[in-house]
């Protein structure tokens, strides 16, 4: 028998669509992903992005402080004992991610650990093929699969991911380790202008490296970088490798020249990639409509509906723009409403 909602994806908007589906009785099936080297590799292990960050300071009702008992009480043992210690300065990445699954499981949520590897949408009920070689069948599909961000691929950047490596400023940039210390942002784009801009708000100088004479970005963006006193822009520039240790983390970046200028060292306490996001979108291949940038395109105004009726799309698989846990669980509660509604008008619930 077909299921009434599948979702796939393991982040904010996946839980939350599970949470609201199962609350509304569609008995939802999750797709959290594979755990294989591959995936790992990938950034693109269960649980998303939010796994692999480290303090969450922006997401409402986890202020700073001790929340060991809360965890330990509201989080499935078997799981608890896998996660790293509780830093007992508010929630982390991973703990958050981790409640959210739970609330989801303790609705009723099935989940099953596997990618989903090929989608058939021109028939109905839906048909995926998930990476065991199982078809499940369904009648409306939920796709929060989110974006990775683009890293070098340096050994460094690996290294010191979390560590003072970000690729998200919001996220990370006002954390106690980078206030009124020296950062470096790789790019130079709008987002990488972006970025830039706002760890000036807490950095005492941001270097931009860029690997050209002039930025990609607007005019009005590159003219907001030249405009900040605080932002540094170090053309012809090309990130050669993060330096650190281990009990600082990020000190530093050695950075070649791409004009034939002399291997220069900054010394940085972070190093934030602005070089934009891949949407998780492979095993769609094709099936539903993509924006330029390569994410799923949104058919109306304030929903989720996507170019087949029936599958909707939540979180940044859809969003090039804000890319936050709170903007991601609140576009999975509306994939969540869409689909219910959807299902009762269309398949009698």
């Amino acid at each position: 028998m077909p299921e009434k909602v599948i979702i796939i994806g393991s982040g904010p908007a996946a839980w939350t669509a599970a949470v609201y589906s199962a609350r509304a009785s569609l008995e939802p099936l999750v797709f959290e992903g594979a755990v294989t080297e591959e995936n790992r590799l990938a950034s693109t292990l269960p649980l998303g992005q939010l796994a692999l960050t480290t303090e969450v300071e922006n997401f409402p009702g986890f202020p700073a402080g001790d929340l060991s008992g809360f965890l330990d009480s509201a989080i499935d043992e078997k799981r608890r004992v896998t996660m790293a210690p509780h830093n007992k300065e508010g929630v982390s990445g991973p703990e958050l991610v981790e409640l959210m699954r739970q609330q989801a499981v303790n609705f009723g949520t099935r989940i099953i650990t596997e990618d989903v590897v090929d989608v058939d949408f021109d028939k109905r009920p839906f048909r995926l093929t998930a990476s065991d070689e199982k078809v499940h069948e369904s009648h409306a599909v939920i796709v929060a699969t989110g974006a990775r961000a683009n890293y070098l691929g340096l050994p460094s950047e690996e290294k010191y991911k979390n560590r003072g490596v970000s690729a998200c400023a919001v996220c990370d940039g006002a954390l106690p380790r980078f206030r009124n210390r020296p950062l470096a942002v790789v790019g130079g784009g709008d987002s990488a202008v972006e970025e830039a801009d706002y760890l000036s708000k807490f950095a005492s100088t941001v270097y931009m490296i860029h690997r050209r004479d002039e930025l990609r970005a607007s005019k009005i963006m590159a003219q907001r970088a030249m405009n900040n006193p605080k932002i540094e822009i170090l053309w012809n520039r090309t990130l050669a490798e993060v330096l650190g240790d281990e009990q600082n983390g990020v000190t530093g970046v050695r950075l070649s020249g791409t004009a034939g200028e002399a291997e220069m060292i900054k010394e940085v306490s972070g190093v934030f990639l602005a070089i934009g996001h891949t949407p998780n979108i492979a095993f769609l291949k094709g099936k539903l409509e993509l924006t330029e940038k390569k994410y799923i395109r949104r058919t109306a105004p304030a929903r989720t509906y996507t170019s087949v009726e029936g599958v909707f799309a939540a979180g940044d698989v859809a969003d090039d723009y804000y890319r936050q846990a709170i903007t991601a669980a609140g576009s999975g509660c509306m994939a969540a409403l869409d689909a219910e509604r959807w299902l009762a008008a269309r398949v009698g619930g």
